[in-house]
């Protein structure tokens, strides 16, 4: 599997973001990938961050990144095109943030990226309310217009919403308390680095709990027996409205009173309403603590 991790801004802007991969590579002490800043900011709009419910750095605020390795050269768009023209038909792409790189080489490279396998997106609100606005989930909102580029595009594409990464998907007590108690650095840093979202959670609702949506969306791409249901649907972008921008209708073919411009339109994406989450997670624990 060739692996690379290609940055934009999303919840911290773009020299944090790239920070906090770089320290997230060297913390696992793994295969390390090669990291390439990309967009610093929106196709159209002025940049919005999540630091209210991630931290200042986007990792807790807890002094975890301090990185001694440094991003590769070359630019994360340049890059993945040139990444997919050599490995036609071979290349599938996870997104976990706004997807601005992915528009800018859809946009600069349209027959290159529709070389691309498949695209993995954790983004929309799925079946459920937004996180960001009632209707907008954050990966969209911050670049809807992109995500709208992408969806567009003919990429075959399956989208993890962020209705699946709540409830039993995400971390309880327990599993945090068993992850600390391993005392392996890489599981101690996952939880630590989530200190801010837990915080946020137990102010928001009282529930003792970090969700997942990255790590949710990883696994739907390399697991996927995980995967119990997902449904090919048709997604339309809002990018217009103010009070809707970032939503994304989803169509999932039931029968409709009116369906003109949605009923007819074919499917452009598989949306992933149901996975098996106790598999998820001790697969992801497992990963941690081995």
């Amino acid at each position: 599997m060739i692996k690379f991790c290609f940055k934009a801004s999303g919840n911290v802007p773009l020299e944090l973001a790239t920070k906090n991969a770089l320290m997230t590579v060297e913390v696992t002490k793994s295969q390390k990938p090669p990291i390439h800043p990309g967009a610093a900011k929106p196709l159209m709009r002025d940049l919005v961050t999540a630091v209210n419910v991630h931290g200042e750095d986007g990792m807790g605020d807890d002094d975890l990144i301090h990185p001694t390795i440094n991003p590769e050269p070359g630019h994360a768009v340049d890059v993945i095109l040139d990444l997919v023209e050599k490995n036609p038909g071979e290349i599938e792409i996870v997104t976990i943030g706004p997807v601005t790189n992915i528009a800018l080489a859809i946009l600069k490279a349209p027959e290159t990226m529709n070389k691309v396998k498949r695209i993995y997106t954790m983004g929309t609100a799925g079946f459920g309310a937004g996180n960001t606005t009632p209707v907008a989930e954050f990966n969209v909102y911050v670049d809807a217009e992109a995500y709208s580029i992408m969806m567009k595009s003919g990429i075959p594409i399956s989208i993890i919403g962020f209705d699946i990464c709540l409830g039993e998907a995400a971390w309880n007590r327990e599993d945090m308390e068993f992850l600390m108690a391993s005392q392996k650095e890489e599981a101690m840093f996952a939880v630590q680095c989530n200190s801010s979202l837990l915080e946020y959670n137990l102010q928001e609702s009282g529930g003792h709990f970090v969700d997942l949506p990255d790590a949710v969306a990883m696994g739907v791409a390399l697991w996927d027996d995980i995967v119990l249901e997902d449904k090919l649907c048709y997604c339309y972008v809002c990018t217009t409205e103010e009070a809707t921008y970032g939503q994304v209708i989803i169509n999932d073919r039931s029968k409709l009173a009116i369906s003109d411009g949605f009923g007819s339109n074919p499917p452009n994406a598989t949306i992933c309403k149901i996975i098996d989450n106790q598999l998820f997670k001790n697969r992801l624990l497992e990963l941690l603590v081995s």
